[in-house]
């Protein structure tokens, strides 16, 4: 036996033995919400200044299933509301982007453009096209500026398109909880006509992501893998 299968080995018997300490029906509701998760549509929220604002979009992702969520910090650091995220950010996964020289967007764009993502920002501004006009015809990272400004020059200079939802009143722009609602939404939808074989999570992906959530409903789940270790250490 390889080391890799060795050590894939030891990763199934981690979770197994962190799952007796998890209801069937917990484990059942995990199945189902990884079997409809997806990273072939992503968020990027660009220095939000309210993490009410923030940890709210956090929360529609995970509802949608979007398990990425990136955020570029810029003067302002994102922290997570638990009170607004109701536990969805033990579920999802954020990335942050901070740099004190150089520019955090073209780092986190360059990030997401070596995954794939086509880069497309939310933003009102003339030459965007209308919600009705985008395709999830390849992977999307969708960029949401912050409640002031919206999205920087930067962003609109560096995104591959720009996009925005039709107004039909006086204000020019939705909170941006419901916007990304709104997105997340029509997008998912949309996507189901062109059936990407890669639209939901590998077998790979769901098993790193697996392990994860056992260690986030688990108490003192540093505890029982320590014990688990030294198990295993004694048989070997």
């Amino acid at each position: 036996m390889n080391q890799s299968n060795s050590h894939g080995d030891k990763e199934a018997e981690l979770l197994n033995y962190l799952g007796q300490f998890i209801t069937e029906h917990k484990k059942e509701v995990m199945e189902k919400a990884l079997s409809q998760r997806t990273r072939f549509i992503t968020v990027v929220l660009e220095d939000i200044f309210k993490p009410h604002n923030a940890s709210a979009v956090l929360r529609t992702c995970d509802c949608f299933g979007v398990q990425d969520i990136h955020v570029i910090e810029k003067t302002n650091q994102y922290k997570i509301n638990p009170y607004v995220t109701r536990g969805a950010s033990q579920w999802v996964d954020l990335y942050k982007y901070f740099e004190q020289e150089g520019s955090s967007v073209k780092t986190c764009f360059k990030q997401l453009r070596s995954q794939g993502y086509r880069i497309v920002a939310t933003t009102p501004a003339k030459g965007s096209i209308s919600i009705h006009d985008l395709e999830p015809d390849q992977k999307l990272a969708l960029v949401f500026g912050n409640e002031h400004e919206g999205i920087s020059q930067e962003v609109k200079e560096e995104a591959d398109q720009l996009v925005h939802i039709p107004m039909l009143g006086f204000t020019d722009s939705f909170n941006i909880s419901v916007s990304a609602s709104i997105f997340l939404f029509d997008l998912i939808k949309k996507a189901e006509k062109f059936n990407h074989p890669d639209f939901f999570l590998s077998e790979r992906e769901k098993e790193d992501i697996r392990i994860k959530w056992y260690r986030s409903v688990v108490k003192y789940s540093e505890v029982h893998e320590k014990v688990f270790w030294e198990k295993i250490k004694g048989n070997t």
